[in-house]
């Protein structure tokens, strides 16, 4: 419209005038119109073969308007020059803009890379289009299948195989578990469960290296005192075992006998990383993972009619009072009398025979009966520290699985889910006994000056959670002063620290400190602390979840509809008899401790949901006590009662019973 020396005003299709710096104007123009001259030259461009113009360019800058004349015509329209620029633009490939309206022609191993790099796209963009046609088509591609776990939980956005899920979603109108079910690409959904969790938790597999279980090279003595255990009979990772001496002479000698690893396996050693890796056994119903290598568990397990190698300490109590004297700790040699199994002792071994001598018809009846004693005189005492009873006012439950004599599940198997009381007595017996030896200890390596990892809890409030440090720290729901793991070295790794830690005091006393493993401040606690933490987190959850897989198994196996229920909050229930936690339709307005019935209209063994409704409100209100309630909670968010939760965008769809944890564990 008009041009001064600087800018000049030019008027769009639209009509808008605009103001434009003259530097900035590669090509003026009378004819035709811009929309002509544009529609002409985008169809010039397509005719430029761009090899062609790559060869004929100049080895130095050129214009646009020189190409269009090499490749064109000396005398070459606006028009041709226009599908010039436009393609050298389009092919950044083969020209690199060098300035405004100038190029400069790429070399020639740059154009090759960039030539195999576009036909390796196109070539994955027809890959995509082929796996997502199949998986719409209900098939499964094996380069997907193999990367299930991968692409619904952590995928790669980039990878073709989440692309082309992502693509079949789309095109199926199927949430991504829906499809790849439907697809086939999950078998089971216990499978699914499990394969996840190995991918998360065990990425390289499960197995254990070859490794030798070293021997104890301490020449250890050997304790006068007859030890037995009480274990689950499915229990091969046998940490812990008690002894009585002295019954009937006024002053008791009361052993905790802990497996001895500690002694053999020294920290930074190949055991040591494998045990470090891991951090805990993993428990399920009908398997586990263990921390250590079978072999090297059998080394080092309290198994009966054998002299063990143990960690002990003896507590010398007034057989009447049982007021505690002193405590020691020893490095020896135990012998074990016998294993004692909870699942065919729980209903002969009861508080009536273990209060009346004279229908005790069992191997240790004394022994047991005294520990008894001791255990609830224990508990009193820890009772009157926390300021309140310890209230048990649900069952543990126990998986057992009919698997015909398959070892690692397989999903299909008969479950069967039966209920032990928290605190029956030989649970109480154990709990007591570990919570005396873990405290006592606690104390002892501190007073040292040794750090261990304890665990403490300031409160008994509501929300203040049971947290590991390397400081000693009241525990208050135990109602003790201080509070380490250290009586399950070998299944759990924070206990085989602490070990090795209570080894150094027993053998050199009050210069422990030069010499235990771990110092004070010493990172490598904190590393373990933080590792650990987020392990039996991750495990626990695991063992939460397929528990409850199995018992909406339980339900469609025993074609179970109703269930009676106590309400809890928002609508959510606890079965009486069965360890689930779900929602029920219409128990939203109930208030807590409502007793109810409820019908189970569905259940999804993949989400682990549970579709239930209200059928009537009973008679009885059950009323909770507010740390009962407080506990529910907690055990409510770690039940995994919502929906699962996967990583594609566009998806759909503590110590809680601490008293009962070192008995009960199988």
């Amino acid at each position: 419209m008009s041009e001064a020396d600087s800018s000049m005003q030019i008027e769009l299709e639209s009509g808008k005038r605009v103001k434009v710096k003259a530097a900035n104007v590669l090509l003026k123009f009378e004819k035709p119109s811009p929309a002509e001259l544009i529609s002409e030259g985008q169809r010039l461009a397509q005719e430029i073969d761009l090899d062609l113009a790559w060869e004929f360019a100049p080895e130095g800058e050129f214009g646009f308007a020189d190409l269009a004349r090499d490749y064109f015509d000396a005398k070459c329209s606006t028009a041709h020059q226009v599908g010039a620029l436009f393609r050298l633009f389009e092919a950044p490939h083969y020209f690199r803009r060098a300035g405004k309206g100038q190029f400069k022609k790429a070399a020639e191993e740059t154009v090759k890379a960039a030539l195999l790099g576009i036909e390796r796209k196109r070539q994955q963009a027809l890959q995509i289009e082929q796996w997502a046609t199949e998986l719409a088509a209900g098939t499964c591609p094996q380069p997907i299948a193999d990367q299930i776990y991968k692409i619904l939980f952590k995928p790669d956005k980039n990878g073709p195989e989440y692309k082309a899920v992502v693509e079949a979603t789309r095109r199926s109108h199927k949430a991504p578990l829906d499809l790849l079910q439907g697809a086939g690409a999950i078998s089971s959904a216990y499978q699914f469960h499990w394969k996840r969790f190995l991918f998360e938790q065990f990425p390289k597999g499960v197995g254990f290296p070859k490794l030798l279980a070293p021997e104890i090279k301490d020449e250890l003595p050997l304790s006068s005192a007859q030890a037995f255990s009480i274990d689950d009979s499915a229990t091969t990772e046998i940490d812990d075992a008690l002894s009585v001496q002295g019954l009937g002479t006024g002053t008791i000698t009361f052993g905790v006998h802990i497996a001895a690893p500690g002694l053999a396996v020294q920290p930074d050693s190949a055991i040591d990383k494998v045990a470090r890796e891991r951090l805990s056994t993993v428990y399920m119903p009908g398997w586990k993972l263990t921390m250590l290598p079978d072999e090297v568990v059998q080394a080092y397990t309290l198994i009966e009619g054998r002299d063990c190698p143990a960690v002990s300490i003896y507590f010398t109590l007034d057989e009447a009072t049982l007021a505690i004297q002193s405590s020691e700790t020893r490095l020896e040699r135990v012998r074990i009398a016998a294993n004692l199994r909870h699942d065919q002792l729980d209903a002969v071994i009861t508080e009536a025979t273990l209060t009346d001598a004279e229908v005790a018809d069992y191997a240790f009846a004394a022994e047991l009966a005294f520990c008894f004693r001791l255990a609830q005189a224990l508990k009193k005492q820890r009772e009157v520290v926390r300021g309140k009873p310890e209230s048990f006012n649900r069952p543990d439950y126990n998986f057992r699985l009919d698997s015909g004599g398959a070892t690692e599940p397989k999903g299909t198997e008969q479950v069967s889910i039966s209920t032990r009381v928290r605190g029956a007595p030989l649970d109480l017996i154990v709990a007591e006994a570990m919570i005396l030896a873990n405290s006592t200890w606690g104390a002892w390596i501190n007073e040292l000056g040794l750090p261990g990892i304890y665990r403490s809890q300031a409160s008994m409030a509501p929300g203040i959670k049971v947290r590991m440090g390397t400081r000693a720290q009241p525990h208050a729901g135990l109602g003790v002063a201080q509070y380490t793991w250290s009586t399950s070295p070998l299944r759990r790794y924070v206990d085989l620290v602490n070990q090795w830690q209570i080894i150094a005091c027993a053998r050199n006393g009050r210069t422990a400190a030069l010499v235990a493993p771990f110092k004070p401040k010493d990172a490598q606690l904190f590393s373990i602390i933080s590792g650990f933490d987020a392990a039996y987190s991750a495990y626990n959850g695991f063992q939460n979840g397929i528990e409850r897989f199995w018992t909406l198994r339980y339900l469609v196996q025993n074609q179970i509809s109703e269930l009676t229920a106590t309400v809890m909050k928002d609508g959510l229930v606890r079965a009486d008899t069965l360890p689930l936690v779900f929602k029920a339709l219409g128990c939203e307005p109930l208030p807590r401790g409502a007793h109810v019935k409820v019908r189970i209209t569905g259940t999804d063994e993949m989400t682990l949901d549970v579709h239930a409704s209200l059928i009537e409100r009973l008679d009885e209100v059950l009323t909770e006590a507010p740390e009962a309630e407080a506990e529910a909670e907690d055990e409510d968010e770690e039940a995994g009662a919502g929906p699962l939760t996967l990583a594609l965008d566009m998806t759909e769809g503590e110590e809680a019973a601490a008293t009962a944890t070192e008995a009960a564990t199988p």
